[in-house]
């Protein structure tokens, strides 16, 4: 569908024959034919019609004569020079062609002059088309499929937008011979849907536009808004885009258009004709006016007629309907103001305007009117006056509603706000209103309806109307007894709420500071349970807060759903600027060493809170912060959690990127300040049903930054609406500021999106609870499984944080937990990721759970993480080495010693001693082998003496004969005819010893004798 728009785009720009000669030659062969004819009869006005050639580079046209049927007359008005190519009539008036003079319009009719007004949509208006497509197309062009039945709805009043995925244009091409502007109403209630206005040339190049003028701004649920561009002249494509993204699977509330004008266009040869339901009485008139309620008309009416008996129209009607009978859901109640007596009663009233019939079969009566009833009391910080009208405490008194308003005692200060539970009148600073998207005209009717104990919503006229409900506040004033308190709430806002339904309805929660625009807060849809919202407010201005209820989103005739209500029991507000005062608060006095010592309260410094003894200002102790929203006693002071320190107003906890752990007599200390720039993580891509590609966008601000919270947040869509806004970032109320914030990203797709689209940013982590090798700390559990298990020794740091704005689907708010773990293969910014079994960083939608791994979450090098290496000692010089402790899981700290020489002998010392014990040793082997060599020696001498003496009968002579006494040298000489060897001889020694013990004699062997010889 794209490609055919471009080609008929580049088909006009490439026309090679202007369309005036095509005229002449029109004519000219009209002409011959006619002539060859000869009989036809000559041409009436009722043959044909004037129109303008093309303008020339001059600026002149012509007024040519075209046949109605060519070849059926002869004697067509010759050409003649027409108007001004710049020439328009005013508005109401046409330009006839035949005297080429402007016309007024007939009553009826109505014309903008040099301009075109598009109001009507039953059908889309001729000249437009609606063209569809995806986001992110496939590459088969299975897009295209998808889409096909995605289109621009008409709807009567209004044009709808497509409620999927798909992406759909709404195209109309003009030719202005001057410039001009377009401009056109639309609603656009709904962020999740993306809606841009842009303008191509003839070409098919878009024109040059500014985000203000090309992004449209988000308007109020209900309202309308104009937005207006200006045209150069010559041909310009108009586009009305619109893309839904259905994250999280809930439906997107379409985009109205109606009332689209463009001024600049030459000349209105003719006056529109009014719509039915609509008439002009008055000649001349440049619009039409809508038919009162009970009257109708048809198209191009001048006046509007009366329903018959028993029928009823709407205003704008173009038709009456019958009544029907009155039924159950025609009449609503409500509650009597409270007369002198202090009584009220309740009120039957119809629904406006009535359109049943009471007087008729089955039709019921207006119930009657309730017994009187006590009023119910004053609200907090009111008083109940003599005419039982409830009045505002004065300034510095205060009351809980049941008695009258006294003054705050010495020491105290009242306690400023709203607090709304008795619902007998509407506060002075709340208003309500209805508001229907067809503009129906039920600003009249009251939205919604006091009941007593509660306020609820309306009737309403129609089930699809905008039930609003609107509460002011002129601004926010911290008291004397809270300035302590640097947090950044300036106030909360509470309320109690229950939604019945059996439809679609939903429930809008919104805010619109310093009336710059409505920012939807919270929505429920459905049926829910009674249940308290609470919301803070971190800035001090000006903020109306907003309720809105609708029972359902499509429009129907019949009213089936107006038992679905919605009721608010309570409202709360905190340190209202100007408020009333339900209770007094203790509050710090002038220090006593003062001049002015009193009574008097007085503001406590930032990070101070006021003593219960002396009720004076004492700062917080170190590492503590004020909590909660009292700064009364020491207990308003709060520990910060572990691995945390305070800021120095004592309004928040953070890491200052160090952390100490200890373990089996082992200190670890980290120091993570490489991670403390905010960090981002882009999971994804994600697909919604239909198959819209979209990213999730997670900016982290881990530690450092003195507490501030460094991760921001931006919706880029719908924040360049205001350039008033753009100079001021805080200004932004799309902007999202905190420890963790995420956001949902469209990715560029090039056609159009120049930019990627950023949206539904919130923050999930506004409190940072502390940090701990522990895996829970206050509740939150930081489930170690769901990431792979730590391979090394050094433990995990688990950062645990909190946000505490609940939502309908978080009512204790959501958590988070970045788990810090060392891995020395990652840069020092290191690595984020989410578990594997929830990709979107969630298993729950609650608590979110990110691991970063970074070289930077190892802790600081000791002189345990290394040992040294000395070599050997070479030419007099030896050098030690140091190397750190393989795997190396330490980061900066200690650094590793440098190398370093130191002289040595050649001989090392071991050596030397070594070689000593061995020559020592060596000494001593040869001393005993010599002196056991010697006595072998003796014992030998001793042994030949022995025989020697031995007699013939072979006795040995008495041991001590012939023995040497001791120290007796031998002096004989022994000469061996044969040596005996040494093993021999000790056998021999042997051998004669056991013979000497058992034997007395030995008888000797003559011929072993025979070979010892004397010398």
């Amino acid at each position: 569908m794209w490609e055919q728009v471009r080609t008929s785009c580049f088909s006009r720009c490439l026309s090679p024959i202007h369309p005036f000669i095509l005229l002449l030659i029109f004519i000219i062969i009209s002409a011959h034919r006619s002539a060859a004819e000869g009989d036809l009869p000559p041409c009436d006005k009722g043959d044909y019609y004037y129109q303008y050639t093309e303008c020339d580079s001059t600026g002149s046209r012509w007024r040519v004569a075209i046949p109605l049927t060519p070849g059926s007359c002869l004697g067509l008005p010759s050409p003649t020079r027409g108007t001004d190519c710049s020439f328009s009539c005013p508005a109401g008036m046409f330009l006839e062609m035949s005297t080429q003079l402007c016309t007024p319009c007939a009553a009826g009719s109505y014309s903008l002059g040099s301009g075109l007004r598009f109001d009507q949509w039953d059908a889309i208006p001729a000249g437009f088309t609606s063209l569809a497509s995806f986001l992110d197309p496939g590459p088969n062009g299975e897009d295209i499929q998808a889409c096909n039945s995605s289109s621009w709805t008409p709807q009567g009043l209004y044009l709808e937008s497509n409620r999927d995925e798909c992406t759909v244009s709404l195209v109309y091409a003009v030719h202005l011979e001057k410039q001009g502007s377009v401009s056109f109403t639309y609603q656009y209630p709904d962020n999740n849907i993306f809606f841009e206005f842009y303008v191509q040339n003839e070409q098919c190049q878009e024109m040059s536009q500014t985000d203000d003028q090309k992004w449209i701004k988000v308007t109020n649920s209900g309202e309308w808004g104009t937005h207006t561009v200006s045209l150069k002249s010559g041909t310009n494509i108009l586009y009305w885009r619109t893309t839904g993204i259905l994250v999280g699977g809930k439906m997107v509330k379409p985009v109205l258009l109606k009332n689209i004008q463009i001024e600049g266009v030459a000349y209105t040869s003719e006056c529109f004709p009014c719509r039915p339901g609509w008439f002009s009485p008055m000649p001349g008139s440049s619009s039409c006016q809508a038919c009162p309620s009970n009257t109708y008309s048809g198209k191009g009416a001048s006046a509007c007629s009366a329903c018959p008996e028993h029928y009823y129209s709407h205003e704008g009607w173009a038709e009456c309907k019958v009544r029907p009978p009155c039924s159950e859901k025609d009449y609503f109640q409500i509650h009597s103001a409270c007369d002198s007596e202090g009584k009220t009663q309740v009120l039957y009233r119809w629904v406006e305007p009535k359109i049943c019939v009471e007087n008729v079969k089955g039709a019921v009566n207006l119930p009657a009117t309730g017994q009187r009833e006590p009023c119910p009391p004053c609200n907090p910080g009111y008083y109940n006056s003599n005419d039982s009208t409830c009045l505002p405490c004065p300034p510095g008194t205060h009351s809980d509603g049941t008695y009258a308003c006294v003054e705050c005692p010495a020491g105290t200060e009242p306690v400023l706000g709203y607090e709304y539970k008795w619902w007998n009148v509407l506060p002075p600073n709340m208003k309500t209103s209805c508001f229907n998207v067809g503009n129906s005209k039920c600003d009249d009717m009251n939205g919604w309806e006091v009941a007593g104990d509660h306020i609820r919503s309306g009737a309403g006229s129609s089930d699809n109307d905008y039930l609003i409900l609107t509460l002011h506040v002129p601004g926010f004033k911290v008291p004397a007894s809270l300035a302590g308190m640097t947090g950044g709430e300036f106030g909360r806002i509470t309320f109690v709420f229950e939604t019945i339904c059996s439809a679609d309805c939903e429930l809008y929660f919104m805010m619109d500071v310093n009336r710059k625009s409505t920012t939807v807060v919270e929505s429920w849809e459905g049926s829910k349970g009674k249940q308290a919202f609470s919301h803070s407010m971190t800035r001090n201005a000006s903020v109306t807060f907003t309720w809105a209820f609708q029972r359902t989103s499509h429009a129907l005739d019949v009213r089936r759903y107006i038992s679905d209500t919605v009721k608010i029991y309570s409202i709360s507000v905190t340190n209202v600027l100007e408020g009333v005062a339900s209770a007094c608060r203790a509050c710090a006095l002038i220090p006593q060493n003062s001049q002015q010592a009193g009574s008097s309260c007085v503001p406590c410094p930032a990070g101070f809170f006021i003593d219960r003894d002396t009720n004076r200002c004492q700062e917080c102790p170190p590492n503590t912060h004020l909590a909660g929203r009292h700064t009364y006693g020491r207990d308003a002071c709060i520990a910060c959690g572990p691995g945390s320190i305070s800021n120095k107003e004592h309004s928040r906890c953070f890491s200052d990127c160090s952390f100490i752990h200890t373990e089996n007599n082992r200190t670890l200390t980290f120091d993570l300040s490489p991670m403390s720039d905010a960090a981002s993580l882009i999971l994804g891509p994600s697909f919604t049903s239909k198959g819209t590609k979209y990213l999730h966008l997670f900016n982290i601000s881990l530690c450092g930054h003195k507490g501030r919270r460094a991760a921001v947040c931006t919706d880029n869509v719908t924040d360049v609406s205001s350039k008033d806004e753009q100079s001021d970032l805080s200004q932004f109320f799309n902007t999202v500021d905190s420890f963790l914030c995420q956001s949902t990203i469209i990715p560029g797709d090039g056609r159009g999106f120049r930019l990627p689209i950023s949206s539904q940013s919130i923050s999930l982590a506004d409190t940072f609870i502390g940090a701990t090798v522990d895996t829970v700390l206050d509740g939150i559990n930081a489930e170690p499984d769901l990431f792979p298990e730590n391979p090394n020794d050094i433990p995990d740091i688990n950062f645990f944080y909190r946000s505490m704005q609940a939502t309908a689907s978080c009512d204790q708010g959501r958590s988070s937990v970045i788990t810090v773990r060392c891995n020395p293969e990652k840069s020092e910014r290191g690595q984020l990721s989410v578990p594997s079994s929830c990709s979107a960083g969630t298993c729950d939608g609650c608590t979110f759970h990110f691991l970063w791994e970074s070289s930077s979450a190892c802790p600081l090098c000791t002189e345990a993480d290394y040992h040294l290496i000395q070599g050997a000692c070479k030419g007099g010089v030896q050098e030690t080495l140091y190397m750190w402790n393989e795997p190396k899981l330490c980061t900066k700290g200690v650094a590793l010693p440098s190398r370093s020489s130191t002289p040595c002998e050649v001989i090392a010392l071991w050596l030397k001693v070594g070689l000593g014990v061995g020559a020592f040793v060596a000494v001593l082997l040869v001393s005993l082998t010599f002196y056991f060599w010697k006595k072998n020696k003796r014992l030998e001498y001793k042994y030949s003496r022995l025989v020697m003496s031995a007699n013939k009968e072979g006795e040995l002579p008495a041991a001590d004969s012939c023995g040497l006494a001791e120290g007796e040298e031998f002096e004989d000489d022994v000469v061996y005819t044969k040596k005996p060897t040494l093993l021999g001889k000790l056998r021999a020694i042997a051998n004669k010893q056991e013979q000497g013990e058992s034997s007395e004699s030995v008888q000797l062997n003559s011929s072993q004798a025979d070979r010892w010889v004397l010398g």
